[in-house]
């Protein structure tokens, strides 16, 4: 299952710098989670400073 990015995001960007599949984009409003191309390794969750990232 994918990782999936909450409105609790405050678009600091730490995920993405995580992603080692570059699956991680800003939005207009917070980041966002390609759902083909993450491989569910939960990097992105642990670097997210407000818990905003969970597995769908």
């Amino acid at each position: 299952m994918a990782f999936k990015i909450s409105s609790e995001c405050i678009s600091c960007g730490a995920c993405a710098d995580q992603c080692p599949v570059g699956a991680i984009a800003q939005g207009d409003t917070q980041y966002n989670i390609n759902a083909d191309e993450c491989i569910s390794c939960g990097a992105c969750a642990e670097q997210c400073p407000v818990s905003a990232i969970s597995e769908e």
